[in-house]
């Protein structure tokens, strides 16, 4: 998985402001069927919330292992959500087109 640039990642919470929580983790914690869910859920819609019911002091570090286990990017956490983006390998089932990084110029 590629790195998110500043702009992709501002793009990417953007664009999840609306979306509802789909996935949440509560007091079993980080399961490996939590994690095929997150996985599943991910290919069906590439751009995700996960709330934390549970484990909230912990949250930025499950974040980084959810992105690790996953191989998705962790976008952001705010309050007790986390937003996870995974590109669709799929180009023609792909729903998000992440704006091109831009290219540094030499002064």
């Amino acid at each position: 998985m590629r790195t998110l640039t500043s702009a992709q990642r501002q793009y990417l919470k953007k664009l999840a402001h609306h979306l509802q929580p789909i996935v949440q983790l509560g007091k079993n914690g980080l399961t490996p069927q939590l994690l095929h869910s997150i996985d599943q859920t991910l290919d069906a819609h590439e751009l995700i919330k996960l709330k934390f019911l549970e484990f909230q002091d912990e949250k930025k570090e499950i974040s980084r292992q959810i992105a690790e286990q996953t191989n998705s990017e962790l976008v952001g956490v705010i309050g007790n959500i986390a937003i996870f983006y995974r590109e669709q390998p799929d180009p023609d089932k792909r729903k998000i087109n992440l704006p091109a990084p831009r290219q540094r110029h030499a002064a």
